[in-house]
């Protein structure tokens, strides 16, 4: 099942049996998904038998592996076939016999055409005009008009020409195939007993420990136990550079393990694993047509059978009524039915969606269907969540100054070991950066929490407050000059903490959550692709407008509540195509409701992987401009193929009603459009 030829075969012989309520072709992979009721598949089986065609079970796992590949056929038999019809044309230009060069082309049209003229006469059987019942009634006819030399080149020219077509769609499907291909079939895995020993990847359980050596992939999906070691994860993520891993970080099946040894407790089975997570839904996204191909399916619905009468027209109407040749004109017909078949143009728009989305998931973006991959080219505007998008979403400590200093006191010292008791984010902010100095810390009595406001606690027999800006506004310690202070670090986005002794404030932090090196460069090649941004946070405003400044977002709204954003979405959604970048499960609302809903580093999670129509496997927010780029460069191949092929198909039609056209025209113009879309459509693998 390699073409929509044999789908419409099957959709037909199958649509007529009352106990199958459904079908899904997945042509490039091969797969046929059928509904039917219980205990009636074999009658299926017999209907795909009857259309010449066998079936082979998909392997029950969510990475069902597709059907083996059809034994390759010998060379030498269409070589012979080759041979026999050049033959016939030296016979018929030397003007030798005619006898001679039709048992020529007879020799060539038996061993090159009887797959051909199998596959034709079911679908004639079966009232289906597709390319090789075409193929079947223009040779048998140019064989009745006695046309030997250009019968039988045809016929050769058409098998060398399919099976040519039939390896450069192997190049597609092996694409997403290889994926497969990248996980180990065994692990090493330590027994109750304390020793290692190789299993089967498929039957390690969850819990188990497996130890991967330098150089090995790595078989399931874990959490590092014990080691160090500097993993490779382009398989997974896209990522150019290896990722340092160490006890608790998590490490993904198919990825290479480069430099240490590591052990790892299995968190997921082998079928359900990232890399096996992937591999469906890109499978899954491979079965929905875009709206380009719906459209194309339509067209050729019409298309074919229209040409059919045509050809009749052209048969009979220039004999009957304009005194034409009837062997001219009935020549001209067949050599119109082989330009008219559609496969060129159904076929292109499939391997063009299948190779974009393919070239995706080799740089770590998993999209979910080809409708997003199409119409990502139309975005306007892209709203991102701030915190752990454009930010790293870890708060860090910015600024440190001292106020005022009590003899004998640091301050710093005695506001670090107050952070360090607290489990406020902020806090622990300055609690790290004390922990980077090497400072000692002091010894705190009476610790509590002032909720709102900050902790409190006694260090040497004083107490301190470590607090917001409301609290030593409250303690009444805030002085003019103070308030200018804080309001310009507030401008800059950033949270103050002071500590006060209750008399005066003696040090100021700042902290601040720290924008991603990558999010500036992501942002300025969205607009450099035409694209408006904007900003959609939680925060306040001023934090809100001072993030956007730094990374150039067009425009940044603050306070913003899950209700807000899909406001915020709807609003945008009036000017254009929009895009909304998060993490998959706070914004639900918002990457529902855009028109192309973007998760941030989906590795290793299940509900973005599943509920995002785009996930980027880390956190990388180039790969969104590279996601534009590469749809762009889809639609362009997807118009280019389209044109070519109904462009060659016109012109070579056009030939035809003059007078000039000849079966050897009417190959290239069928298979030669094929294989020109299908080569085209290739070079978005390599994007």
């Amino acid at each position: 099942m390699d073409c929509p030829t044999e789908e419409a075969l099957i959709r037909n012989k199958l649509g007529g049996i009352a106990t199958v309520s459904g079908m899904e072709f997945n042509l490039m992979q091969r797969v046929l998904t059928v509904v039917h009721q219980n205990n009636t598949l074999p009658a299926v089986e017999t209907a795909i038998r009857d259309l010449g065609m066998s079936t082979e079970p998909m392997e029950a796992s969510s990475q069902g592996s597709a059907p083996t590949e059809a034994v390759s056929k010998p060379w030498w038999p269409l070589a012979l076939a080759g041979v026999a019809a050049l033959g016939a044309e030296i016979v018929h230009w030397a003007g030798l016999p005619e006898w001679l060069s039709g048992l020529l082309a007879l020799v060539a049209i038996t061993i090159s055409g009887v797959g051909t003229f199998k596959k034709g006469w079911i679908a004639l059987r079966h009232g289906n005009f597709n390319i090789n019942a075409l193929m079947s009634i223009a040779v048998t006819g140019a064989v009745l008009l006695r046309q030997w030399p250009e019968a039988a080149m045809v016929m050769v020219l058409f098998t060398v020409a399919e099976l040519i077509e039939a390896k450069s769609l192997d190049r597609a499907r092996n694409a997403i195939r290889s994926l497969v291909q990248l996980t180990p079939e065994m692990a090493t895995v330590r027994q109750a007993n304390g020793a290692w020993a190789e299993l089967p990847a498929k039957a390690v359980t969850i819990g188990q420990i497996v130890r991967v050596k330098p150089g090995e992939r790595v078989a399931l999906d874990g959490v590092v136990t014990a080691g160090r070691s500097s993993i490779n994860q382009a398989p997974i993520t896209g990522e150019s550079l290896p990722v340092d891993k160490s006890a608790g970080d998590s490490v993904f099946a198919g990825t290479i393990n480069q430099s240490g040894s590591v052990e790892f407790r299995v968190t997921a089975e082998s079928t359900h694993s990232t890399l096996a997570r992937i591999i469906h839904a890109v499978e899954e996204a491979q079965g929905a047509r875009a709206p380009t191909q719906r459209f194309v399916d339509q067209f050729a619905k019409i298309y074919t059978p229209a040409v059919f009468v045509f050809a009749i027209a052209v048969a009979l109407v220039p004999p009957l009524l304009l005194g034409g040749s009837w062997q001219d004109w009935v020549y001209q017909a067949l050599v119109l039915l082989v330009i008219a078949c559609p496969c060129a143009l159904v076929i292109s728009t499939p391997i063009t969606i299948v190779s974009g989305l393919a070239a995706a998931a080799r740089h770590g973006i998993l999209i979910k269907g080809g409708v997003y991959l199409e119409e990502g080219h139309k975005l306007a505007w892209l709203a991102f969540d701030k915190t752990g998008t454009i930010t790293h979403g870890k708060p860090v400590l910015t600024d440190t100054v001292l106020l005022d200093q009590t003899d004998g006191v640091d301050a710093v010292r005695v506001a670090t070991s107050l952070a360090a008791r607290s489990d406020h984010p902020v806090s622990h902010a300055i609690a790290t950066s004390g922990q980077r100095n090497d400072t000692v810390l002091l010894d705190v009595a009476d610790f509590a929490a002032i909720p709102g406001r900050g902790v409190l606690g006694t260090v040497g027999g004083v107490q301190y407050q470590l607090g917001n800006h409301r609290l030593i506004h409250e303690l009444g310690v805030c002085t003019p000059p103070l308030e200018a202070r804080l309001g310009e670090l507030e401008e800059q986005g950033k949270t103050v903490i002071l500590l006060t002794d209750g008399e005066r404030v003696l040090v100021l932090f700042a902290v601040a959550d720290t924008v991603k090196d990558s999010s500036r460069a992501a942002i300025r090649a969205l607009h450099e692709l035409g694209i408006k941004t904007v900003m959609l946070t939680g925060d306040n405003a001023h934090t809100a407008r001072a993030i956007a400044a730094q990374v150039q977002i067009d425009e940044a709204l603050g306070d913003q509540l899950p209700e807000d954003k899909l406001r915020a979405i709807e609003r945008y959604a009036q000017t254009g195509k929009v895009g909304m970048v998060g993490d998959g499960i706070n914004d639900a609302p918002a990457l529902a409701r855009a028109d192309i809903g973007f998760a941030m580093g989906a590795a290793g999670t299940d509900t973005a992987i599943e509920t995002a129509d785009v996930a980027l496997m880390d956190d990388d927010l180039n790969k969104i401009a590279r996601f534009v780029r590469l749809s762009r460069t889809t639609r362009t191949v997807l118009v280019q193929n389209i044109a070519l092929a109904l462009g060659i198909k016109v012109v070579f039609l056009v030939l035809t009603l003059l007078g000039m056209g000849t079966m050897w025209m009417a190959v290239f113009a069928d298979m030669g459009a094929s294989l020109l879309v299908v080569a085209n459509a290739l070079r978005l693998v390599r994007q």
